[in-house]
């Protein structure tokens, strides 16, 4: 007799990135080459120093239980980092570390979302978001993010929120943003504070990708007078060090509500390994110029491929404010082959040739307002990227092999509402 699963974990979907990931794999394991523009993950390897300081703490015996709100240096080093980055003043008291920036999505709504309440995700959105959100019977709201506007939040959109909702509790943000590349400014963030005063609505804000702005500088909700009282700011080590494997990251907020997230860490997670903790300390203060070096490349690998996407016959692709994603539009091609975006994508992967593939990922991966958009990582070699565009380019051209991979996978067409 099999034992039924909650309503939660039989709904709940995966990263489609993963997704997508693994059937890469499994398609190079039998010998195709694929380019590999779908994972969110640096080509780089992790600063020296360290791997340096996790061995030397390893070694030295840092391997039992800490804090669960993190090490004493690690939190001093965070808010030493933040300060400096973002113009700010935090203290040590402000900081939790935690495994990634994902985690915090979670911690959050444990912290402030019960049963029943809304929450504003503006869309296309990373995709674990609804799921936290519903872990707490949470109702999720998404508000569309436009090309027109630079994929940036309306003051509009949550003004709606405010007044629809009978029970608005949070708003996430995400800047610079996955997929889109949008990056909200100071501005739009002082409006966003304005709306919320007065009100018992919390935010969440999603910046793993704060130092990959191509245009002025981040701007954190932290920067707002009297935000960080109702904010928690999540940062990860993943993108700005390479460090996705260390699963490091920590979160900025008001005291009192750090100590309520210990406590939850603490009923979860227990802690972060103290030695993948010096390891982070090490980055902060010693891999900077690395650091900067590294995204300066992904800065011009951007550019590359935007540049390079532009001359593809049926596509539209702006500039990303930020991340080292491009977000082309290829709602012209959909239509004219009458094929999904996640199709579009999958089609490049597995049908355009037996012997190569691009694995990207379809709009549809974050919501429905990513129909006809593409996300691709430029987390590639500079020659990898021409080549993956350049077949792109010769694939999209093949409209007989799309209809034959289309009447092979008739999910990926197209519904007649889309558009």
């Amino acid at each position: 007799m099999s034992i039924p699963f909650s309503h939660f974990a039989s709904q709940v979907q995966p990263e489609s990135a993963f997704t997508v990931l693994a059937v890469a794999k499994e398609l190079m394991a039998a010998g195709k080459q694929v380019y590999e523009l779908e994972i969110g993950d640096s080509p780089f390897c992790s600063p020296p120093q360290a791997v340096e300081a996790a061995v030397q703490a390893i070694e030295s015996g840092q391997t039992r239980y800490g804090p669960s709100v993190g090490l004493d240096d690690f939190r001093a080093s965070a808010a030493d980092y933040v300060n400096r980055e973002f113009g700010i003043e935090v203290t040590p008291d402000h900081l939790i570390a935690g495994h990634g920036a994902k985690i915090f999505e979670q911690l959050f709504c444990e912290t402030f979302v019960n049963p029943g309440e809304s929450v504003l995700v503006f869309s296309p959105h990373f995709p674990t978001y609804p799921a936290n959100i519903e872990r707490r019977g949470g109702r999720v709201c998404l508000q569309p993010l436009e090309e027109r506007h630079a994929f940036r939040p309306q003051l509009d959109s949550i003004k709606e929120f405010l007044d629809r909702e009978e029970c608005p509790r949070a708003v996430f943000l995400n800047s610079p943003h996955n997929p889109t590349g949008g990056v909200t400014t100071l501005e739009d963030l002082q409006g966003i504070a304005r709306l919320l005063e007065g009100t018992e609505v919390s935010v969440f804000s999603d910046e793993p990708y704060d130092q990959m702005v191509w245009s002025g500088r981040h701007h954190t909700m932290l920067e707002v007078p009297g935000m960080i009282d109702r904010t928690v700011a999540a940062y990860s080590f993943s993108k700005s060090f390479s460090m996705s494997g260390w699963r490091l990251g920590f979160a900025v907020s008001s005291p009192a509500i750090v100590a309520r997230m210990g406590m939850l860490m603490n009923t979860s997670l227990s802690c972060v390994p103290p030695f993948i903790q010096e390891a982070g300390v090490a980055a902060m203060k010693e891999s900077i110029l690395l650091r900067d070096q590294q995204m300066a490349t992904f800065r011009e690998n951007v550019t590359h491929l935007v540049q390079s996407l532009r001359r593809v016959e049926g596509v539209d692709c702006s500039m990303p404010g930020g991340s080292f994603y491009a977000f082309p539009n290829v709602s012209q091609i959909c239509r004219k082959n009458n094929i999904t975006s996640h199709g579009l994508a999958m089609y490049l992967l597995e049908g355009a040739d037996d012997q190569r593939g691009v694995a990207c990922l379809g709009g549809e991966c974050f919501g429905d307002a990513g129909q006809g958009f593409l996300r691709l990582s430029c987390a590639e070699s500079r020659e990898s990227l021409g080549d993956a565009v350049a077949f792109i380019d010769e694939a999209f051209g093949q409209c007989e092999k799309i209809a034959t991979y289309l009447d092979q996978n008739p999910n990926y067409r197209m519904a007649e509402s889309m558009f």
